[in-house]
């Protein structure tokens, strides 16, 4: 009796952490999603919604590194500063590894459809939860 009892715990316990790992995928698959629509509605500050609003925000592109916030928001508007250059942003390939019950990884490829090009690349993120939010913390995109 005591090893069925142990047994239904164990498997309580791993449904448990199933359906919540679920639940923070969904909810930062939304992040990404929302950041999506908020870009091709031409929405840069929506679009920044899914980072953490820090300085210690880290945003590693191919050349360099930008700290804080601001500074990536700042970064954005310098290089999108037309609808034309924002063009239409795409996620797909989408990887979610939960780390833990605040921490989440997150690789993914982009695309950025404008009349001139389609600069593609690879993105790494890492999501933070903040009470019920989560955040970008760190995005390698390249």
């Amino acid at each position: 009796m005591k090893r069925l009892f142990l047994l239904v715990a164990v498997f309580l316990a791993v449904v448990s952490a199933t359906i919540a790992q679920s639940k923070d995928e969904v909810a930062i698959r939304k992040v990404i999603s929302d950041q999506t629509a908020a870009w091709n509605r031409g929405d840069i500050y929506g679009f920044m919604t899914g980072y953490w609003k820090s300085d210690e925000l880290e945003f590693v592109g191919r050349m360099d590194v930008t700290r804080g916030w601001q500074a990536t928001l700042d970064r954005y508007k310098r290089n999108y500063d037309t609808r034309e250059k924002m063009g239409t942003l795409t996620f797909s390939d989408v990887e979610f590894t939960q780390l833990s019950k605040d921490a989440a990884f997150v690789i993914l490829t982009w695309s950025l459809g404008t009349a001139k090009d389609s600069p593609h690349g690879k993105s790494t993120l890492l999501f933070r939860k903040f009470k019920d939010d989560w955040r970008i913390v760190v995005d390698h995109s390249s």
